[in-house]
């Protein structure tokens, strides 16, 4: 099986052309070597993905008939992924700051309209 419909088939892409394009790119290696999408993948091959950030290691355990259910991506893939590199991204995600400091910059619509139910409630006119 080709090696970009082999990660469609785990639910590793969402769709095939992904599949490819990340095969393209060199995010997609077998043994540590960059690959063509058309690359026959064989039982107990070591593959490595490249998606979000993260490398993820996986082992081909078997070979699906087509893509198979979310349930049954374990037969066919063992993820040898370390737990540190997810770890790692939780870290990253937690230190990145997504929202403003309060009292910086222009209210923010959820702020307009807190400050004018608190006004309704006081009694204030502007």
């Amino acid at each position: 099986m080709r090696i970009d419909k082999y990660l469609w088939a785990i639910r590793m892409f969402k769709t095939r052309s992904i599949a490819t394009e990340a095969c393209k790119k060199g995010q997609v290696k077998i043994n540590s070597n960059n690959i063509k999408p058309a690359k026959d993948i064989y039982i107990g091959e070591k593959i490595t993905v490249r998606k979000n950030q993260i490398n993820y290691q996986l082992e081909v355990l078997d070979i699906p008939p087509s893509r198979v259910g979310a349930k049954l991506v374990d037969l066919y893939r063992k993820d040898t992924t370390p737990k540190e590199v997810f770890e790692h991204l939780e870290l990253l995600k937690q230190s990145k700051d997504y929202y403003r400091q309060k009292g910086v910059g222009r209210p923010s619509k959820k702020d307009r309209r807190d400050i004018e139910e608190y006004q309704e409630n006081n009694n204030f006119e502007n």
